[in-house]
C-alpha cells in the first residue's frame, strides 16, 4: 500500500529525511515515530503528494509520486497537527467545501454520515471557530475521510488536546480501521502508539527500525525472569550454571536472568536457586515498555540499533 526507496527531502544544507525505506501493508494501522523535528510531517508530506522528494521514489495506493500526483492525492486523506479549517464557515459548509475540491460523488450523504459518526451532527450549522480543540479536530479527521480514502495521514492527531479529546479521537481512530484502509500514524505519543499500531518505525531523520512492537523489544532485549530473594547471597549467580541462561546482573536487590524460553526454563532455573539455598520470595518476567526501547534507540548508537 505505501512503499519508498531512498525518499529524501533536503532544504537547502539541511537533509529533514535521509535515505527512507519503508514498506507499509494494506489494512495496518502503522505508527512512525519520533522526536520533534525528527522529519515525520516532511515524510507525510511527501507521501501524500504535497512537496517533491529530493531524491528516491515512492508508491501510494498504487500511484506512483511525482508521476500520478493527482490520482495519488485522490486516494489519500490528511490530518495534520492544526486542523486549517474555515473558521467562519459552518461545520456542514468546511466539509461541502472540500467535496466539492475531492469531487465526492453524495456530498451530503456523506457529510452527513462522518457528522454523525464523529457527534457532530448536532453542531453541523455552527461555526468551525466556536469549536473546542476536540471538536475542531473531529470535523478535520471528518473532513479528511469525506472522499473514502484508501490512505489515512494523521500526523500527531491528539497534540494539544486535553485527555478526554485525546482519547474521543483515539477511539475514533481505532473504529476507522479497516482491511481496506491503510492508517499512518506519525505521533511522539508511545502510549498512544502501543495501543493503536499493528507495527511501528522508530525514526529520527533516518529509519532506526520498524516492526511489530511486541516483537521488537524480545529482539533488542530478550526475555528476562525477576527474581526476588530473601537475603540474597552475593555470586550466588555465578553458581548457577545452568547452560540456557544468556546473562545475569543485579539491578535494586533484584536479580535479572536473561533467558531464551522463561515459560519452560523458569522450574529448572528455581530448583537450581533453592538447591544453592536461596530464599525465593517470588519470580515475574521484566517487562519492557516502548518508551525503554524507543529511548534506547533515539540516545543510542542509531546505525548498530
Amino acid at each position: 500500500m505505501i512503499t519508498a526507496t531512498g525518499l529524501t527531502r533536503r532544504f537547502g544544507d539541511l537533509t529533514a529525511v535521509d535515505q527512507l525505506d519503508l514498506h507499509v501493508e494494506r489494512g495496518e494501522v502503522f505508527g512512525f515515530l519520533g522526536p520533534n523535528g525528527a522529519g515525520k510531517t516532511t515524510t507525510v508530506r511527501m507521501l501524500a503528494a504535497l512537496i517533491a522528494p529530493s531524491a528516491g521514489s515512492a508508491t501510494v495506493a498504487g500511484h506512483t509520486l511525482s508521476r500520478n500526483n493527482s490520482e495519488l492525492r485522490q486516494r489519500v486523506g490528511v490530518l495534520t497537527e492544526t486542523p486549517g479549517l474555515y473558521k467562519r464557515l459552518s461545520a456542514w459548509d468546511n466539509l461541502m467545501f472540500f467535496a466539492n475540491l475531492y469531487q465526492v460523488a453524495k456530498p451530503d450523504q456523506q457529510a452527513e454520515k462522518y457528522l454523525k459518526l464523529f457527534e457532530l451532527w448536532d453542531r453541523r450549522d455552527d461555526l468551525a471557530g466556536s469549536f473546542s480543540k476536540g471538536m475542531r479536530q473531529k470535523l478535520a479527521l471528518a473532513r479528511a475521510l469525506l472522499h473514502e480514502p484508501e490512505v489515512l495521514f494523521l500526523d500527531e492527531p491528539t497534540a494539544a488536546l486535553d485527555p478526554e479529546a485525546a482519547k474521543t479521537v483515539r477511539e475514533l481512530i481505532e473504529s476507522l480501521k479497516s482491511k481496506d484502509r491503510t492508517i499512518f500514524l506519525c505521533t511522539h505519543n508511545l502510549d498512544e502508539a502501543d495501543r493503536l499500531c499493528d507495527r511501528i518505525a522508530l525514526f529520527k531523520t533516518r529509519l532506526l527500525t520498524a516492526g511489530d512492537p511486541k516483537a521488537l523489544k524480545q529482539t533488542m532485549y530478550g526475555r528476562r525472569t525477576v527474581v526476588h530473594l530473601e537475603n540474597p547471597r552475593p555470586g550466588i549467580e555465578d553458581e548457577l550454571n545452568l547452560p540456557f541462561i544468556r546473562k545475569t546482573e543485579w539491578v535494586n536487590g533484584r536479580l535479572l536472568i536473561s533467558l531464551s524460553n522463561p515459560t519452560r526454563e523458569n522450574p529448572a532455573l528455581i530448583r537450581r536457586l533453592v538447591e544453592l539455598g536461596a530464599e525465593v520470595q517470588f519470580v515475574s518476567e521484566l517487562k519492557v515498555s516502548l518508551e525503554d526501547l524507543y529511548l534506547d534507540l533515539m540516545e543510542g548508537d542509531h546505525d548498530t540499533a
